[in-house]
Order: C-alpha cells, then sequence, then structure tokens
C-alpha cells in the first residue's frame, strides 16, 4: 500500500462517488495527452508526402509538447481538485480548457491550409 500524502490527510474525505468522478476526469485528460502524441508521432512517421515538410515536424514536435504539458497540468488539476473537495471548497477555475481548445483549433487550422497547398 502507498502511504498518503499529507494533504491526503488533510480535511474530510470526500464522498467516494466524487473522488472516483475525480479520478475518471484525471484519466480522460490522460488519454487526451495520449491522443496528441499519437497525432504527433502520426503526423512524423506517416505523413512524409505533405509538404513543407518542416511544418508537419512542427505541429508533431508541438503535439508532443502540449501533450507533455496536458499530463502534468492532469495531475495537478486531479489533485486541486481532491483538495478543494477535502476542505468543502469550490473547485479551481480550469484555464487548460481553453488553451486544450485553442491548440486543437491551432493544428487542426495548420494542417487544412497544409492539405489545401499539397
Amino acid at each position: 500500500m502507498v502511504a498518503r500524502r499529507s494533504w491526503q490527510q488533510e480535511g474530510r474525505d470526500p464522498d467516494y462517488r466524487f473522488t472516483l468522478a475525480n479520478e475518471r476526469t484525471f484519466l480522460a485528460w490522460i488519454r487526451t495527452a495520449l491522443a496528441l502524441i499519437a497525432g504527433g508521432v502520426l503526423l512524423h512517421q506517416f505523413a512524409t508526402a505533405l509538404e513543407p515538410r518542416i511544418v508537419l515536424v512542427l505541429v508533431a514536435v508541438g503535439l508532443g509538447v502540449v501533450s507533455t504539458a496536458l499530463s502534468v497540468i492532469a495531475y495537478t488539476r486531479w489533485r486541486a481538485n481532491e483538495i478543494a473537495m477535502r476542505h468543502g471548497r469550490p473547485l479551481p477555475y480550469g484555464w487548460a480548457l481553453p488553451v486544450l481548445a485553442a491548440t486543437s483549433l491551432a493544428t487542426a487550422a495548420v494542417l487544412t491550409i497544409v492539405l489545401i497547398v499539397s
């Protein structure tokens, strides 16, 4: 058994349903990060006929960076939500959603332009 962190001993244990919902949300963020890295690998390895190649490489690397950041954000968001629930406070604001949406929009726009130009 893994020892509980100090913040996990603060406040009251939240209802297990909320804890499990928070964990499912964390896992959804991790799945999104995995999908982004898979998309980056796919672009780099299998979209070799599209030009300009440097744009595709930059998008692939960008997706890898966003995936890495998203994994960190997933954990910090899960932890912040868990702490808020333990203390009966409102859940913190999630700034990551607008950033993720903007990243998806930018990626789709760049790839659409690349497909039109190629």
